[in-house]
């Protein structure tokens, strides 16, 4: 924990599933010397993907902290490492890495290129304004095309892509690389692992096209330095490479270029000088500029600059259940110092919280430490209080951070106890899941006296149910999986509501004017509601002081209230605008309760005019097959009420087809797909947006919720 702030690297692996992450993320911790022995993802050994779930799947269902030390030039640096899911159904995982990182390795397959995923995580770190460098991995595999993959990083993700390194072959002829900074090949020799490198000159056959591109590296490079750019007009031939080096530095840390590396992790070729490029090139925690919050008492701005001996500031960005020490809270410190035994405030609840023990966590290996710093990510025992997003800090320095803001569940499922002891544990296990995970909800449904739990998808779901039993040792029954749908407004109405009524011996009154109805197209744009920070557009016109203004705030909370209550089947609202126009008092009895009451029975009473209309959720689906099953993909993709967006050619004969399909088609779908195309066709689902539904789905959704026809058993 000695290493100072410039030396410390926060950074992320990420990438679509299956484009070799923890492939990456093992060969990047025994080239450093943590691990003496490579981990396989398909021998289920690797260090990162350590629960039993991931190694009998062979993917990445929770994002694992590890760190390793790397020397370059001499200089020894400390990397926090966090590798993440890339199954759409655990972006949540990404999403809160992403929050505390301060860079970001994404990997790429140069068989496969920007898939869905990598585009969703990509906007994700576009999101959080992350520096990221690019690795396109499995260049020894057939079909492997480097300059494709940089062209479709530059159009499909919109960045500046600039290749770094040019391959020495590709698929079946890979051998290596050539530096195009140092003008060196580099050669791994597979018998020692690639332990060793072995540099020669360029080829022979490579010498002009590594000078074409080397060419268009110094132009790019040169465009953010004056005096680099009148050396190299001057004299290419004696630009430094340390000059290169540190204008690099500066447009990666801007968010100005992702250098562009390859290599095959599988095959240990080209780990190490990614590892290098870490160190040169993403942010150090000192790079970066003081972290903004508010004073939770007075709402001005604070300050918090990366610096240990500013008071303590840091993040709970994730929260652990673990079987032998009870909450694991995974912090990502921003300023100060903090040590074993210190009390901290938490901003959220407004409690002093004790830290009784500090880890740093290799996986799910923990290695006991006293003291941490600003930069430092770490995993602490004794805070049980705590969710994911909250603020610690010094109490006498209180400052609140951005929480982070997580996507609602799109799929639902009834469960219930096998046994009585499966009943008297199951809501323990489930609250500790909720916990753990914000995607992941939990409701009893009394009418059915069954409980519903929520998440992002089937495989979700499955592993929720699946940690349920081997880890809390409670089984149950599971009914069909449900999609959940999501209700609009799409008409504006006027109401007047009264409360006029006797409540035990308070009588309350409360009069209250307003229109109700859609969002404006300017909310509907903003950035509060795109990140789904805010679903309720609230204008308070009231004129000449009809209703107190001290009014306004429970007003707008009881309108608030109402988002989760839609008025066709009870789903939520994707959003709605309230503006309160006018009203009435009284000078006794009216209390902030009457117009929480009178907002609540308003809404009930004006909802239903506004023309309130079903959305369901609506993924995008790539499904890449060989030509000979187009046909039959097609028409199964129509049946689902799938809409074609368009086709492109893949390597071999194979086909990427896009469209968009209704989640409610989905179920099953993988299965159903490998039957259709003998199990030669792969299928990636990501969520896209939410869209109205058709009039018999939407109707047929609405009497089974009400109760007309009841589903079909499980």
């Amino acid at each position: 924990m000695d290493f100072p702030l410039d030396h410390i690297r926060n950074i992320g692996i990420a990438a679509h599933i299956d484009a070799g992450k923890t492939t990456m993320t093992e060969r990047m911790l025994f080239y450093s010397g943590v691990t003496h022995k490579i981990g396989e993802v398909h021998e289920g050994n690797t260090v990162t993907d350590w629960m039993e779930q991931e190694r009998e799947r062979g993917i990445t269902i929770t994002s694992a902290a590890t760190q390793c030390d790397w020397n370059l030039d001499g200089q020894p640096f400390r990397l926090n490492i966090i590798d993440t899911p890339g199954h759409v159904d655990f972006t949540v995982e990404v999403n809160r890495s992403l929050r505390v990182l301060d860079g970001l390795v994404f990997i790429f397959s140069a068989v496969d290129g920007v898939e869905p995923q990598s585009e969703t995580n990509w906007r994700l770190a576009d999101g959080y304004g992350v520096p990221r460098i690019a690795f396109i991995n499995k260049m020894d595999r057939p079909g492997a095309d480097f300059n494709q993959v940089v062209q479709d990083i530059r159009t499909k993700l919109g960045a500046n892509a600039l290749p770094l390194q040019v391959p020495v072959g590709e698929a079946e002829t890979f051998e290596g690389v050539i530096d195009l900074i140092t003008q060196k090949a580099l050669f791994w020799d597979l018998a020692d692992r690639g332990m060793v490198i072995r540099e020669a000159p360029v080829p022979p056959e490579l010498v002009e096209v590594v000078n074409k591109v080397r060419r268009q590296l110094l132009e790019e490079i040169s465009l953010y330095d004056e005096t680099l750019l009148e050396q190299y007009l001057s004299d290419p031939g004696s630009v430094d490479p340390n000059a290169l080096y540190r204008v690099l530095r500066q447009a990666v840390c801007a968010g100005k270029i992702v250098p562009v590396l390859c290599g095959s992790a599988y095959k240990n070729k080209g780990v190490q000088p990614c590892l290098d490029a870490v160190c040169r090139f993403l942010p150090a925690p000192a790079d970066l500029d003081a972290v903004k919050g508010v004073h939770p008492r007075t709402g001005e701005q604070v300050l918090r600059k990366p610096d240990p001996s500013a008071p303590f500031c840091a993040l709970v960005f994730k929260i652990v259940a673990d079987p032998f020490v009870g909450h694991l809270s995974f912090l990502r410190i921003y300023s100060g110092r903090v040590e074993a035994g210190n009390q901290v405030l938490n901003v959220r609840t407004g409690n002093k919280e004790r830290i009784t023990r500090m880890y740093l966590m290799h996986a799910n290996k923990p290695t006991t430490i006293r003291e941490a710093r600003a930069g430092d990510i770490l995993a602490a025992v004794g805070l049980q209080q705590v969710r994911t997003g909250d603020t610690l800090c010094t109490p006498e320095s209180p400052v609140l951070l951005e929480s982070m803001v997580f996507p609602e569940p799109v799929i639902s499922l009834a469960i219930e106890p096998k046994t009585q002891h499966d009943l008297d544990n199951l809501n323990q296990a489930l609250e500790r899941l909720a916990e753990e995970d914000p995607t992941f909800r939990v409701a009893f449904n009394p009418e059915t006296n069954q409980t519903i739990v929520s998440g992002m998808g089937e495989l979700h779901l499955e592993i929720i149910l699946s940690r349920l039993e081997r880890e809390f040792g409670v089984a149950v029954n599971k009914g069909r999986p449900q999609v959940n749908y999501k209700e609009a407004l799409t008409t504006t109405t006027r109401h007047r509501e009264c409360l006029d009524a006797q409540y035990g011996t308070t009588h309350l009154f409360a009069e209250l004017e307003f229109e109700l109805g859609p969002t404006d197209a300017e909310f509907h744009s903003s950035e509060a509601f795109i990140s789904g920070k805010s679903r309720m557009q609230f204008e308070w016109a009231v004129q000449n002081d009809a209703v107190d203004a001290a009014y306004r705030e429970p007003i707008r909370a009881a309108f608030s209230s109402m988002l989760n209550n839609g008025v066709l089947a009870g789903y939520s609202l994707e959003s709605m605008k309230v503006r309160v126009t006018g009203g009435q008092m009284h000078p006794t009895d009216s209390k902030p309760p009457a117009f929480e009451r009178c907002a609540v029975l308003g809404y009930r009473s004006a909802a239903p005019k506004c023309d309130p209309r079903l959305l369901e959720p609506v993924m995008k689906v790539e499904v890449v097959t060989p030509s000979e099953f187009i046909g039959a993909v097609l028409s199964d993709l129509n049946r689902r009420r799938g809409v074609p967006q368009g086709q492109e050619s893949r390597s071999g004969d194979a086909v990427a087809i896009q469209a968009e399909v209704p989640l409610s088609g989905l179920f099953g779908y993988v299965t159903d797909l490998r039957t259709l195309t003998t199990g030669r066709a792969v299928a990636n689902l990501t969520f896209s947006h939410y869209a109205p539904a058709p009039d018999p789905v939407a109707q047929a959704v609405i009497d089974r919720v009400r109760g007309h026809i009841r589903p079909p058993a499980p």
